[in-house]
């Protein structure tokens, strides 16, 4: 992996592959152990959050509720395998009523199917602080190729590029 990407092309690439593919995995940092658990983000670009749709009773909303919210990453591969990343940032409830009718649609419905005027659901958000971003174009023949060529050269493959972003 090389650094050659410019910090507006990894930014663009990585909001690219959050609007296409949605689904990763989010969980809090530090405090009580829990595994990372599938969430549906949408993403607000102009002020580098994403939102999800949770109930007020779960682990997670436990989890960010005080203080102020809670250190968390989402994480996820896209649809075309190409982006990889990881965001880092503070991630706390704040329920939206507004928001919450903007992103409401039929998927959404399907998992919290008392709607959206039930007393238990709630947003969660994901002020970003950073993520590394991970870009791979490579496809099956070249994988091999590089594959091929590093165990021969000893040299590490070349299969993209890699970027930090702070938000």
């Amino acid at each position: 992996m090389t650094d050659h990407l410019s910090r507006k092309d990894a930014e663009d690439r990585l909001f690219k592959a959050i609007e296409d593919t949605r689904v990763g995995m989010l969980g809090v940092v530090g405090g009580e152990p829990r595994h990372m658990q599938p969430m549906t983000a949408f993403l607000e670009r102009e002020t580098g959050e994403l939102w999800f749709y949770t109930y007020r009773d779960t682990d997670l909303v436990r989890d960010v509720n005080g203080s102020g919210g809670h250190a968390a990453m989402f994480c996820l591969i896209s649809k075309d395998r190409e982006v990889y990343a990881c965001l880092g940032g503070r991630l706390e409830e704040h329920f939206d009523r507004e928001r919450m009718d903007r992103y409401w649609n039929p998927v959404v419905a399907a998992w919290y199917p008392d709607g959206k005027d039930d007393p238990r659901l709630t947003l969660v958000r994901m002020r970003l602080d950073d993520a590394q971003i991970w870009i791979s174009e490579a496809g099956p023949v070249r994988f091999a190729f590089e594959i091929a060529k590093a165990n021969m050269t000893k040299e590490t493959p070349d299969l993209g590029d890699r970027a930090d972003i702070r938000f």
